[in-house]
């Protein structure tokens, strides 16, 4: 006995030692009230970066191009704790930044990232995530050319995710194998604008682990975004947008610009194969019938910049697929929802249960919730099952020979003629009881109650023309004062000084952000819903065909979405007229335009009882014009 004693002490010596140290082991994932809770440190954590390989070669150099991706995870995370991610890829980390305060990326001396751009890492790593801010391929510090929305924007994004799950190359700075030990394969996208459109694109491919995006004021079709039913916003565009967020020498990636504006097609408007390559409803690379991720979709009906057709089409066809899906639908222009007034510590709360549901697996109901938030009025928000009202009833409003708008239909044989040319917005609703040669207007009488639009307007016209092209504009117009988000002034919002903070800081990297306010402003009407299409692409966006001179053709089309409410006393105009200079830069044809008002009409998606508070009319600090005119979006709208 006596000689196993030194043995015994030797073993509890050890256990002595090892009990505290493993009492002090690193912290494991901790879920608490349905929520990943904050046990890592954010000053600790790994800041490192890497290259992917991709599968394509943007420049055509020869190589495939390399992906920079820029991480940072908590110090624990490796084989013996694994992570998921959270990745907002961009084209604009060097140029415009990101956020609302335009964050760029600094680099330490080893070329890691020290301040990571906008809160998700502030916020995220300290409960369990690593994020990724990954430079899309063109951009900042990765290889290629940007070819806006096309083959190297979607698998440049794919071969990330590729690589977490071991699918695909990537290399450390100094030429060797990368390997990711350290996370689940488990991953979200998100990101505003172009970061969100890549969101979408990388979803449209199916790829595997890839389990939830966030897309924000995002792209599901390009053709969307620069065109209307034929009509162009703007010429070459494509191009002007891939040499802005080009980190390259002007000449290295001119080539694969000439080879857009060749390709795009601005002659006719028409959608063709350059369209349907960066169409991530059913384009060329993927299409919606692929996506596994579950959808967070943020938009507003008044973005002019990616406009709500975007996500409106997106998410139709998302609920035809059954994809577990939520949205926030809101009223300013292109803000991004952690600069929705009063509601950041919701947002990023919702943000959280929602990646914690996902990605780490937390059973906290979130997907039991109302489906759909909406905004109805400056920062007054409500809650209903889906997106739009799902009791909403159609009724089709007719215009007559006398200018008003009502639900029976026009006399037979009852006109009304304007001519196609070039007019502002701001021009097409001036003195609408007034004759005016480039349009026609119509106005019911005062509303008897309070009627909210939820969804998409539907213009159906019959037309005939004496030359053989036209376009067209349809403008659903509140006409009544009254207070009103004004999207047009600082995409609808104002910054204030004030911050509040949203996760931890360091020296270099702070969680702290400006708070805002929603601009508004008392005026006497308001354009709630714009359609606009080019009359050759009545029957098809691929083939345009001319409408014979001097022969009726019916020309039915969606204008962009919308949830707005014509309140009580107001009275709901539509005006017709040509082209659109405020949105496009095409002029008009000049054609004369005969509408036959008897088979003419627009339908709207009405809903009765919304509930709705009262704006305070003491808006002094944010209060814009009360003249009848109404301001222009300010310059570089077309920006994102």
């Amino acid at each position: 006995m006596s000689q196993l004693r030194p043995a015994v002490f030797a073993v509890a010596l050890t256990l002595a030692i090892a009990t505290p140290a493993q009492a002090a082991a690193a912290p494991a994932i901790t879920v608490k009230n349905g929520r990943t809770q904050p046990v890592f440190s954010y000053a600790d954590a790994v800041r490192e970066h890497v290259y992917v390989e991709s599968t394509v070669d943007s420049d055509l150099d020869g190589n495939l191009d390399k992906v920079r991706v820029d991480i940072i995870r908590p110090k624990e995370s490796g084989p013996r704790l694994r992570v998921p991610v959270i990745i907002d890829e961009s084209p604009y980390y060097d140029n415009s930044g990101r956020g609302n305060e335009g964050e760029r990326k600094v680099y330490d001396a080893a070329g890691n990232v020290t301040k990571f751009p906008l809160f998700y890492d502030n916020y995220f790593v300290p409960r369990g995530y690593a994020v990724l801010n990954v430079d899309m391929l063109g951009t900042t510090r990765s290889e290629g050319c940007p070819d806006i929305g096309g083959k190297a924007d979607v698998l440049g994004g794919k071969a990330v995710i590729d690589w977490l799950n071991g699918r695909a190359k990537a290399f450390k700075p100094d030429g060797t194998p990368a390997v990711a030990d350290w996370t689940t394969g488990k991953s979200a996208m998100i990101g505003k604008s172009y970061d969100g459109t890549l969101a979408n694109a990388v979803a449209a491919t199916g790829v595997k682990g890839l389990e939830t995006i966030v897309p924000i004021s995002a792209i599901s079709s390009w053709y969307k975004y620069q065109r209307s039913n034929g009509v162009v916003y703007n010429y070459d565009y494509a191009s002007w947008l891939a040499n802005y967020v080009d980190t390259d020498p002007e000449d290295k990636c001119r080539p694969v610009r000439d080879k857009m504006d060749a390709e795009d097609g601005d002659d006719t408007g028409d959608y063709n194969g350059f369209w349907a390559e960066r169409d991530y409803i059913k384009g060329l690379l993927g299409d919606v019938s692929k996506v596994r991720a579950s959808v967070f979709v943020i938009h507003t009906v008044n973005d002019l910049n990616v406009k709500p057709d975007n996500f409106s089409t997106w998410w139709k066809a998302l609920a035809d697929r059954n994809v577990p899906r939520k949205i926030w639908v809101g009223q300013t222009q292109h803000v991004d929802p952690f600069d929705f007034e009063g509601r950041r510590d919701l947002w990023v709360d919702t943000l959280h249960r929602w990646f914690d549901r996902w990605l780490h697996g937390v059973r906290n109901g979130i997907t039991n919730e109302p489906r759909a938030d909406v905004e109805i009025g400056p920062a007054q928000w409500i809650t209903q099952r889906d997106w739009p009202a799902p009791y909403a009833l159609k009724a089709s409003l007719r215009p007559s020979a006398d200018g008003s708008l009502g639900l029976r239909p026009a006399a037979r044989n009852s006109t009304a003629t304007f001519t196609d040319v070039a007019m502002s917005e701001t021009d097409m609703v001036a003195e609408v009881g007034q004759p005016h040669p480039g349009r026609v207007a119509f106005t019911t009488g005062e509303l008897p109650l309070s009627l909210r639009l939820s969804g998409t307007p539907t213009a159906d016209l019959r037309v005939k023309l004496d030359k053989p092209a036209s376009n067209l504009t349809a403008l659903l117009v509140d006409f009544g004062d009254d207070t009103r988000v004004d999207w047009r002034r600082g995409q609808g919002i104002t910054t204030l000084t004030e911050e509040d903070c949203h996760g931890e800081s360091t020296a270099d990297d702070d969680a702290c952000y400006r708070k805002v306010v929603t601009n508004v402003a008392t005026r006497p009407l308001e354009i709630v819903a714009r359609g606009w299409i080019d009359v050759r692409n009545r029957d098809s966006l691929s083939q345009g065909t001319p409408l014979p001179p001097g022969t009726y053709g019916t020309v039915k089309w969606l204008t962009l979405p919308q949830d707005y409410t014509f309140k009580k006393g107001h009275r709901i105009g539509l005006v017709v007229a040509g082209t659109d200079s405020t949105y496009t830069s095409e002029t008009g044809t000049g054609a004369n335009v005969t509408v036959d008002l008897a088979r003419s009409s627009v339908t709207v998606p009405f809903v009765l009882g919304t509930p709705l508070p009262d704006v305070p009319k003491d808006t002094s600090r944010f209060r814009g014009p009360e003249k009848l005119d109404l301001p222009e979006p300010e310059p570089g709208f077309h920006f994102f």
